[in-house]
């Protein structure tokens, strides 16, 4: 079942057209991860869904609800951690927590159990009574995303929640996320970072210029990109010569008895490669299947050069 649904979405700020007839379907209980250069709508796509501001033209749906015409059913079924910290620093962690349990109306027992749990859920009860203030940034970006989680929402939308921190609170926050996505709950990830899209992502799509030009599994996409290769090592210097001439392979290592047949890592093309292999009686020591990454997905299918 969709979590999330868009139709034909558009949006403009004046003559500039920032989201232009997006489609797109997240499943319950996945995380789906919006990549795209900076300025090309991510954050507005994000702030449309959650119904801070109004779309031009589309369907849109969140949680079964319509977003244009059910926004406050919409809201109750969502979470949301913006860009920039949504704390008061002058507050401890626990007050904190304690606002958004008040802003969700829940009761004085409801509230008390739902902050102890999220404080010892994100690692926050020794800093629970301490300012904001004195927070680092991945105690801090924790904390926002625990007052999201307040109101137990099933869907949250995180727009580049790992921004700014270091790898290790970046890891941690990635845990978190998981941990979330295995309770069930839809995630609608934007992010600049491709390794977490990689990590974290069921699903991926790539927003350029107000378009998404592509969707699929960071796997799919990977085989979109050229370069895909699998890489095969032979046992002597015959069999490398053999393989040579068999296979005739654009990529070859005399030196380490390598080479380099392409591929787009699928399983299809790897058992057709292994078929041939036997078929020929050829032998390999070593096979690895490598491909492109995000990284090079995100180069090839963007459109922007970089300043």
């Amino acid at each position: 079942m969709a979590a999330i649904t868009v139709a034909g979405l558009r949006r403009s700020y004046g003559d500039k057209v920032v989201l232009d007839g997006v489609d797109l379907d997240v499943d319950e209980g996945t995380i789906f991860a919006l990549l795209g250069p900076n300025g090309v709508g991510k954050t507005t796509m994000v702030q449309i869904l959650s119904t801070l501001i109004q779309p031009d033209a589309g369907e849109l749906r969140v949680g079964g609800h319509d977003v244009v015409r059910e926004p406050d059913a919409v809201r109750r079924a969502i979470g949301v951690t913006g860009q920039f910290s949504a704390v008061d620093g002058l507050l401890t962690g626990e007050e904190n927590l304690a606002m958004m349990a008040d802003l969700c109306h829940l009761d004085r027992v409801a509230a008390r159990s739902r902050i102890e749990l999220l404080l010892t859920d994100f690692d926050l009860v020794d800093a629970a009574r301490k300012p904001v203030a004195t927070y680092s940034g991945g105690m801090r970006r924790r904390l926002d995303l625990a007052m999201t989680l307040v109101g137990d929402p099933r869907i949250i939308f995180l727009d580049e929640p790992t921004t700014g921190l270091d790898p290790r609170s970046r890891r941690t926050m990635w845990h978190i996320i998981r941990d979330l996505v295995a309770g069930g709950v839809t995630i609608f990830l934007t992010t600049q970072y491709l390794e977490e899209a990689d990590q974290l992502a069921d699903r991926v799509a790539v927003l350029d210029h107000g378009t998404l030009v592509a969707q699929g599994t960071p796997a799919e996409l990977k085989r979109l990109v050229p370069g895909g290769h699998v890489r095969l090592k032979l046992r002597d210097a015959d069999e490398f010569e053999y393989a040579v001439r068999v296979l005739d392979p654009p990529v070859r290592d005399p030196e380490a008895l390598a080479v380099q047949v392409p591929s787009d890592g699928s399983v299809r093309s790897l058992r057709a490669l292994l078929d041939r292999l036997d078929q020929s009686s050829i032998e390999v020591d070593e096979l690895s299947v490598h491909l492109p990454d995000l990284d090079d997905v995100f180069l090839a299918l963007t459109s922007r050069v970089p300043a």
